[in-house]
């Protein structure tokens, strides 16, 4: 992924839009949330943490020790975090990527967004989507009459099925939100 933050350091700017969080209370938060795409774990979030502090986009906002237990650095979100995580997320959902991590991470995420924000994002990927689909029902229409064998096209055929599939969950998932159907956090981030 050309991101600049992986899918990880992706997450964890997001939980932390709920609540400052030490890396291991993100690791459980991760794991009894299923957020399945993030992999790695504990290494990678310990990674992320890391790279996001170099970037600023998250502080240390204290340091808490339990009884015995070493001390936790507790980290905070800031304001450039809430930036790159709108834009990453946007980026997410708006451009279809061969590999669909990506989507199902910005699905899971997508609380983060303001609700338009997310709509005009899902809506730019619909668009891309049936784009798609009429050049790949085009190309299988000129292949139908070429005598090529058939089986040397399920793939195309199998692409299309996805792609179609992903398209009506987007469409009936905006339809949702347009009728007001999804509660939608109040801590999403920043209207652009």
């Amino acid at each position: 992924m050309a991101q600049r933050h992986s899918l990880v350091g992706l997450t964890v700017l997001a939980l932390l839009t709920v609540r400052p969080s030490h890396p291991y209370e993100l690791h459980r938060f991760i794991i009894d949330t299923h957020k399945d795409y993030v992999t790695g774990l504990p290494r990678s979030l310990y990674h992320a943490v890391e790279r996001l502090v170099r970037d600023e986009l998250i502080v240390p906002a204290k340091t808490d020790r339990e009884g015995r237990r070493p001390e936790r650095t507790v980290y905070e979100i800031t304001d450039e975090g809430r930036e790159e995580l709108a834009t990453q997320l946007c980026r997410l959902l708006e451009k279809p990527e061969p590999d669909r991590r990506g989507f199902v991470a910005g699905v899971s995420l997508l609380g983060c967004l303001p609700p338009g924000e997310a709509q005009r994002a899902l809506r730019g990927r619909a668009a891309t989507i049936e784009g798609m689909l009429a050049g790949m029902d085009a190309h299988m229409r000129a292949m139908a009459g070429s005598g090529m064998p058939e089986i040397l096209m399920v793939e195309v055929e199998y692409e299309h099925a996805v792609h179609t599939a992903e398209l009506d969950w987007i469409r009936r998932f905006l339809d949702r939100l347009d009728k007001g159907e999804l509660d939608w956090p109040t801590t999403a981030a920043v209207e652009p």
